[in-house]
């Protein structure tokens, strides 16, 4: 199996943006005004959700590369998306405390994982990805 190359410049700046909605979403939750909070807080949600589901389909592809997938890659892969997407229509105050958990798992799953998988290099900015992005939703839970 090759290895890959650790994440080029321009994929750091584009992981980095996608933290942005976490951040703001996180930051409006505490300053938005009643009326337009639950949707702040739904779109923080929900795009915690695409995030756990982009995160699963990751390992597809890295299991796509294969000539045999392995089938715990696979099924791992739908995990997130499976437990994000409840978690996007309950409550914020719960359901982002599930998507920031289940980030934090994806990311220990991930330093097992990603190693065999040949793509080791990529550690480092999942940390800080998956740092924020949590932290992102429990604070969008406890303003909720």
């Amino acid at each position: 199996m090759s290895v890959l190359p650790a994440p080029q410049t321009t994929a750091r700046r584009l992981a980095y943006a996608g933290l942005i909605p976490f951040v703001l979403g996180a930051l409006l939750v505490w300053l938005v005004r009643a009326e337009a909070h639950p949707y702040v807080a739904l779109a923080l949600s929900a795009y915690a959700a695409v995030i756990l589901s982009f995160l699963g389909g990751i390992h597809w592809g890295l299991a796509m590369r294969l000539a045999e997938q392995p089938p715990h890659v696979l099924w791992w892969g739908v995990a997130p998306s499976l437990v994000a997407w409840p978690a996007a229509v309950m409550p914020p105050d719960a359901g982002l405390v599930v998507q920031g958990l289940m980030l934090l798992v994806c990311y220990g799953v991930d330093r097992r994982l990603y190693p065999p998988l040949g793509a080791a290099g990529w550690l480092t900015l999942r940390f800080r990805l998956s740092a924020v992005a949590a932290l992102s939703c429990f604070i969008g839970a406890a303003g909720s």
